[in-house]
Formats: structure tokens, C-alpha cells, sequence
């Protein structure tokens, strides 16, 4: 189901989505619907949530991307000149992206009625702010740090050594992540999931939310994942081990829809933290969207990693 976004607040939902849906294009030539709005919708909706998707774009071509999750998935599209559109090569640690297109900062300030909402920006898209309800707020700040001097150009992360020109599309992004240190986004957050490659050029808001009260997990690949509570420390929380990991595009995303799930639901942030693990071990196990499981295959492979002692 898709439509240009209406100016009115949209129906109620379980769990709202807000970035770019992303044209990926992978090593092989093959084009996949990507951005951590599209996975994490995904994985909620395989959760039972009713869940909405607001990204800006193309709207045919978006249209064309979602078309097979229709029955899964509802959005609403900004219209832009171009979809977002990432060239990607290798995965984990190792893995490079290139901004093929970009479909520009999302200016308009969404009206929500949403028991969940994340933030998901894949490319300093989020908008600055939003109206009407949001019970919980999710944050993936990713997308706030990046930086890619022109269109065509290799995607770095703040705070990374680069060879590259910073002008212009880098100072924009500085300029993004002061502004929403100073309005306090991370503040408003109830949870915020970012892994430990964007942790040291994310520091400020993590700090930020640390300190209102939101719960920060980072995640670590195969290695523990560390939770940050203001006056608890850092604990870690084990990874059950897959055996032949796939690509792993969206995984992490996946993750941070699955901990912001069970963390709304009232799940402590470790047991969280412990399901959000199998929810990603699963996406590893397969390849591309179909692998994202549902809540039984969740809890199994829970289960399993519980009885393997991690």
C-alpha cells in the first residue's frame, strides 16, 4: 500500500519507521530495497506489529522496490527527484558504500500516532523534529554521522581518517549532528542501538541519551554486545554463534528493531538485548529479507543459544 504523505495524522500503529528507503545495489549488479527503515519495519511487522513506513524518494520506484512486502508493510512516500540509491561491496567491518544518488533531507515534519517510532536515517536524512504521538522513541544514528564529499563518492563516518575532500556534503553533516545534540533528538530518546564502528563518531549523542535515560546498546558483530545505562555501567551480553554467516546487509538493523520491541514491551535491556541477538543470528543464517524471522523462529533460535550456553 503506498501514497504521497497526507497532511493529516496518519492511522494508529504499532511501530513507525522514518529514513530512507534505499535503492542497493549490490557486487553483482542485483537491486535490493535497503535502509534501515525498510529492515526494521520489516522485522517489526514480522514481530506482529502493524507498521508504517514514511520515507521520500521516487514514488514509482519505491512503489516497485516494496510491492512484494505489501501485505506486510505500510508507507508513505515524501516525493524527491531521486530514491536514495548505495552501491555496496564486502560486509561487516569491511564493508564500503558509495552514494550513487541521494533523495535529500526530509524538511517536512511528520504528524505520528505510533506506539513505537525510530528514527532510521541512513544519510542525514531525519527530519528535525515530529507532532502528535510517539510513546517510544528509537534511535539508529548512523545515518546523522555520515559524510560523502559528492554524489558518486565512498561513504565514511565521522570521526574516520579519509582522503577525501570533506567540503561542502562533510561540513553539512557537522552541522547535522550539532543541531541535533542541540535539540536534544538524542535526549528524547528512549533507546538508541549503534554499532561499535559508529560508537566513537556517535559519542556525543550517546552521551546525551546516556544521560536522560535512554539505554544504549552496542553492537559488536560476532562479539558481545555492550549496554549502556546512566548509573549501571557497561554490561555485555553474548552473541550465540552462526555457523556459515551470510551477507549480512540489514542485520543491524534488524537488531535494533527487535531490541527497541522488547524494551517497549517492558523486556529488561539485557533479556532485550539477549532476543534482539537471536533476531539478527537468524538474518545471518539466511540471505537478504526472506532470512528475518518471526517471533517463533526468534524465541527457537533463543532457545537454542540458551541451551548452547550463549
Amino acid at each position: 500500500m503506498s501514497a504521497t504523505r497526507p497532511a493529516r495524522p496518519s492511522p494508529r500503529f504499532d511501530y513507525t519507521t522514518v529514513g530512507h528507503v534505499t535503492v542497493d545495489v549490490l557486487e553483482d549488479g542485483s537491486r535490493l530495497p535497503g535502509g534501515s527503515a525498510f529492515y526494521s519495519a520489516l522485522q517489526a511487522s514480522r514481530l506482529g506489529r502493524r507498521t508504517l513506513i514514511l520515507t521520500q524518494g521516487l514514488p514509482a520506484e519505491i512503489d516497485a522496490l516494496l510491492r512484494p512486502y505489501e501485505q506486510e508493510l505500510t508507507w508513505e512516500i515524501a516525493p524527491a527527484a531521486e530514491t536514495t540509491r548505495l552501491r555496496t561491496a564486502g560486509s561487516g567491518a569491511g564493508r564500503r558504500q558509495w552514494i550513487l544518488a541521494w533523495a535529500g533531507p526530509m524538511s517536512e515534519c511528520p504528524r505520528l500516532n505510533t506506539h513505537i517510532l525510530h528514527l532510521a536515517p541512513v544519510a542525514r536524512e531525519s527530519p528535525p523534529s515530529w507532532s502528535g504521538i510517539a510513546e517510544f522513541v528509537g534511535l539508529t544514528p548512523q545515518g546523522l554521522v555520515r559524510r560523502w564529499p559528492s554524489i558518486g563518492a565512498e561513504v565514511s563516518l565521522l570521526g574516520q581518517a579519509s582522503s577525501q575532500n570533506d567540503a561542502g556534503a562533510g561540513e553539512g553533516a557537522r552541522t547535522g549532528v550539532r543541531s541535533c545534540a542541540l535539540t536534544g533528538l538524542a535526549g528524547r530518546c528512549d533507546a538508541i542501538v549503534v554499532s561499535e564502528h559508529e560508537q566513537r563518531s556517535c559519542a556525543e549523542m550517546i552521551a546525551a541519551g546516556e544521560a536522560a535515560g535512554a539505554i544504549v546498546a552496542v553492537t559488536a558483530g560476532a562479539h558481545p554486545t555492550t549496554i549502556l545505562q546512566a548509573g549501571g555501567g557497561a554490561q555485555e551480553v553474548g552473541v550465540p554463534a552462526v555457523a556459515e554467516p551470510g551477507e549480512d546487509l540489514g542485520a543491524g538493523d534488524v537488531f535494533a528493531a527487535a531490541f527497541f520491541v522488547a524494551v517497549a514491551d517492558g523486556l529488561p535491556a539485557l533479556a532485550a538485548a539477549d532476543f534482539a541477538n537471536a533476531a539478527a543470528a537468524l538474518r545471518l543464517s539466511g540471505r537478504g529479507a526472506a532470512a528475518i524471522g518471526d517471533r517463533a523462529a526468534i524465541e527457537s533460535r533463543l532457545r537454542s543459544a540458551e541451551a548452547a550456553g550463549g
